[in-house]
């Protein structure tokens, strides 16, 4: 199965370069944040549902490689994919590209552009007291959206063998 990567896309402000005239580092997290924000809430799952279940997915881990610098008035796009969908943890993975044309989906195969930053963000579910928290045990539906369509087939398995009372079933060292 491919792997499907929501775009976002921006415009390098003069806020976000540092005197050298590049994007200053700790940006590209914040454009990290941006593109899961926008592919959870494309995926049916925006962060303010994910507060009405009475859960937090904070940020535990985060990976960034600098291939080449951003700079002011720069058209970027945010590559953001799910790579990792487990009832406790979500892990995803980000692309931040240059571009130059203008295509219109928000969903693609493969990230076009010439990379510039890479990187991964890892995720737990905590309840309101920051203890760790199961999406499936809160909404098990919530599972699926939380990954968006490219997991749909497999979630559904999974979750009808939970129906069928056979939670062992599905987890092990590995939701997938």
């Amino acid at each position: 199965m491919k792997q499907t990567w929501h775009q976002e896309k921006m415009r390098v402000h003069y806020k976000d370069t540092d005197q050298m005239g590049v994007v200053h580092h700790a940006n590209y997290v914040t454009w990290f944040e941006i593109g899961r924000t926008e592919a959870m809430r494309q995926a049916g799952m925006a962060y303010s549902k994910v507060e009405e279940l009475g859960l937090m997915l904070p940020v535990v881990d985060v990976e960034a490689s600098y291939h080449k610098p951003a700079r002011y008035d720069d058209q970027v796009i945010i590559f953001t994919s799910i790579t990792e969908l487990s009832p406790v943890r979500l892990r995803f993975a980000y692309e931040v590209r240059k571009i130059s044309d203008e295509k219109q989906d928000n969903t693609a195969i493969e990230p076009y552009g010439e990379l510039l930053t890479s990187g991964t963000t890892l995720h737990m579910w905590v309840n309101q007291k920051w203890r760790p928290a199961r999406i499936d045990k809160k909404s098990p539906e919530n599972l699926c959206t939380a990954a968006g369509a490219y997991c749909l087939t497999r979630c559904r398995k999974r979750l009808s063998r939970i129906s069928r009372g056979n939670p062992d079933s599905v987890y092990g060292k590995s939701f997938f």
